[in-house]
């Protein structure tokens, strides 16, 4: 009788490590006559100039709260999503500067000496981002150079902000020329990191410890870039999705913010429902201080976050805020319209939105305004931890890894899964 392999099982030779695949003898008896699950998904949204806190969260805890305002817009999934108070990443301070940390949790990002770490997409595509195209997809509204991915070394992966570069790199399928021309460039990437790796090897006979360590990190790092080399070039081969959308059109007018979100929000639809990715981020960023084009708004953005106690300008920000929540039911719709076996597609996806700023008018990084939607969880609820002392919203994300079946027990700050949160 075959004895039964655990999931975690490495191969070890020489102080490296190899995962296994799912082996047969990874799977118990009685499960393996069912198939194979259809892939999980994740979208992770911050909107870094958050919302105000007494409209967005619900007064009543549990099952039975009464929506907020805010909620209000999302009445139509109401047993499909879970807000969440009293949550922050403990340590992350800076105001502003935090979206830097939001999905890392690296703490006092405005230190001199701050060094980010993991995201975390970028942490999930370890595991599952070589099975799709694109292992993840960073996208942003809005200008600058922000983004929410870092890499395991605390360095930023661009976010691209023109949706028509993210629907040509989704769907528009090169020439034979182009496509050869790419692989070609590939290859000799591989050859470049394999001389790369000489030179490295020679190092470490000629350098102490400590200095060693660091090599083998590097090292590490270059066999990841050589085996994601080899997925691309396998990708290249492949012809890409064909669909019925048109390319959206660029308008980078900083004040069309609705617009904008709109565009994104399909785009990330489009490439989780073809299954180009199953990773996908998004920074909504406003800290340039545009006049959002809406009826009714007459100051910047970022000013009505700091004049929010006055009648008027509370009234503007309520209308600019409304707007966003309004485009995240537009995408939670598109999601549930689209079929996925005998699940939708927000059965299979988890919609994470949030904020680094818990409230903006006091650059607070407290008490951060969340909410998880879709993901096969037992939703409908207000989970409500301490205002005072936040559960650390890492725990979240350790829930969140553990649905996409990737088997974390920690994750930056966090102590262990989000309490409250149980699949269906």
């Amino acid at each position: 009788m075959t004895k039964q392999l655990s999931r975690r099982t490495l191969l070890r030779s020489a102080g490296a490590s190899l995962a296994l695949p799912l082996l047969d003898a990874m799977i118990p008896a009685f499960a393996k006559e069912k198939s194979i699950e259809a892939p999980r998904r994740m979208i992770a949204i911050n909107v870094d100039l958050g919302f105000m806190p007494e409209e967005f969260f619900p007064k009543e805890a549990g099952r039975h709260f009464q929506p907020s305002p805010y909620l209000k817009l999302l009445d139509d999934f109401r047993d499909n999503y879970t807000v969440f108070s009293g949550v922050s990443h403990p340590e992350v301070d800076g105001g502003h500067q935090a979206d830097v940390s939001f999905l890392t949790g690296a703490p006092h990002p405005r230190s001199a000496g701050f060094k980010n770490t993991i995201s975390l997409d970028q942490y999930a595509a370890q595991f599952i981002g070589h099975l799709t195209r694109f292992p993840t997809l960073n996208l942003r509204v809005g200008p600058g150079a922000g983004s929410l991915s870092y890499t395991a070394d605390g360095v930023r992966i661009p976010a691209e902000e023109r949706p028509s570069r993210v629907f040509q790199q989704l769907f528009v399928q090169g020439s034979a020329d182009e496509i050869a021309a790419q692989v070609r460039k590939l290859r000799e990437g591989r050859s470049l990191m394999d001389s790369f790796a000489d030179q490295i090897r020679d190092l470490n006979r000629k350098v102490g410890g400590p200095d060693r360590a660091r090599l083998d990190q590097y090292f590490t790092a270059v066999r990841e870039v050589e085996k994601r080399l080899a997925i691309n070039e396998e990708w290249e081969t492949r012809p890409k999705p064909s669909i019925d959308s048109k390319p959206p059109k660029d308008d980078l007018d900083p004040g069309k913010l609705v617009q904008r979100i709109r565009n994104m929000y399909d785009l990330a639809r489009l490439a989780l429902e073809t299954d180009s990715t199953r990773l996908v981020t998004i920074l909504v960023t406003q800290q340039f201080n545009p006049k959002v084009d809406l009826p009714g708004v007459e100051l910047p953005h970022h000013a009505l976050t700091h004049q929010s106690q006055k009648k008027d300008a509370r009234e503007q920000l309520r209308i600019v805020e409304e707007a966003q929540m309004a485009e995240l039911a537009t995408l939670l719709r598109g999601l549930q319209a689209a079929r996925e076996g005998k699940d939708t597609l927000l059965d299979r996806t988890m919609v994470m939105q949030g904020s680094n700023l818990g409230h903006a008018g006091k650059h607070d990084n407290r008490n951060l305004p969340v909410l998880l939607a879709g993901g096969g969880f037992r939703h409908g609820q207000h989970l409500v931890f301490d205002r005072e002392r936040n559960t650390p919203l890492a725990n979240l994300y350790v829930s969140m890894l553990q649905r996409l079946g990737i088997e974390a027990e920690r994750f930056a700050s966090s102590t262990g899964t989000i309490h409250g949160l149980d699949s269906v």
